[in-house]
């Protein structure tokens, strides 16, 4: 991302106030690298590709690139200045239901869609597990983003860490797979096989969730493919409350139309309008939170 006479963020932050256009990153597998990579997936990026520092061939290495473009050619890119009116926040007095499980799925265009929800959610938020696609040692640098500009404290998830009101967890990128087990949930990293072309994916941790026999809530967000739909359904069928992003604000309206579609959406909403209806559903009192207009 570095350039003659201007770097590569300062680039993209004039091309998206502009000429909005899709832009997929190809950023080191370093720290440094995972930190302009998020920023540069929050300041409008498409999608970000690893480009590892330990000698892995090329075909090996950008084996997704060509995919993530043809996604991005068909994204919806706005200008930042085209931003729907924020949601209002919380109340004081909201206090989520201390049994419940919020769940989480992300994909291209994620990372804009959940700071834009979770930078909303109040210090007490109902406990939340969020598998977001994005290559291995971003979901670090992703993770201590938000937990610098959310009221909630957000960490990459751990193996064994107790999932808990007021915490946010995102499952690490690459090598395991999310799940949240147990009568005291705790999230638990599964290496296993790829699941929707994914590790982890959206799937298993939406069908692990269903195991705790509490109360929960699915939300799937913007992305290309069908990852989290099934697991989104077999929520609803469950007896959970189920949100989706919907097309207009979708950058990839993917995994959420494929959930629609499948009747695995119980409420299909644009982004400004979801943290209101996720917060309310996730209330220990109905209608806590008025929904935005």
């Amino acid at each position: 991302v570095e350039m003659p006479n201007m770097n590569g963020l300062e680039f993209l932050e004039k091309i998206m106030r502009l000429r909005p256009m899709p832009v997929v990153m190809v950023s080191t597998l370093t720290q440094a690298g995972a930190e302009t990579t998020v920023a540069a997936l929050e300041m409008g990026a498409v999608d970000a590709i690893g480009k590892p520092m330990d000698g892995t061939p090329a075909a090996v290495a950008f084996a997704d690139l060509a995919l993530k473009v043809k996604a991005a050619a068909r994204s919806r890119v706005r200008s930042r200045s085209d931003a729907p009116p924020a949601a209002p926040a919380a109340p004081a007095d909201y206090r989520p239901d201390p049994n419940l499980v919020l769940a989480i799925g992300a994909s291209t265009g994620g990372v804009e869609a959940l700071l834009t929800i979770l930078q909303g959610f109040p210090a007490n938020c109902p406990a939340t597990v969020i598998t977001q696609h994005m290559p291995a040692t971003f979901t670090k640098s992703f993770a201590a983003r938000l937990d610098k500009v959310c009221a909630p404290v957000v960490s990459e998830a751990e193996d064994g860490a107790p999932v808990k009101p007021g915490h946010i967890y995102i499952a690490p990128g690459g090598e395991a797979h999310l799940e949240v087990t147990g009568a005291s949930p705790r999230c638990r990293l599964v290496r296993s096989d790829t699941v929707n072309g994914h590790r982890p994916s959206v799937d298993v941790l939406f069908h692990s969730v269903i195991g705790l026999s509490r109360p929960m809530a699915g939300v799937i967000l913007t992305g290309m493919g069908k990852d989290g739909a099934k697991g989104l359904l077999a929520m609803r069928e469950a007896g959970a409350r189920t949100f989706g992003q919907d097309e207009s604000s979708s950058v990839v309206y993917g995994m959420p139309k494929a959930a629609h579609e499948m009747g695995a959406v119980e409420r299909q909403l644009p982004l400004h309008r979801l943290r209101p209806a996720i917060l309310d559903a996730c209330a220990a009192s109905p209608r806590a939170v008025t929904p935005a207009a």
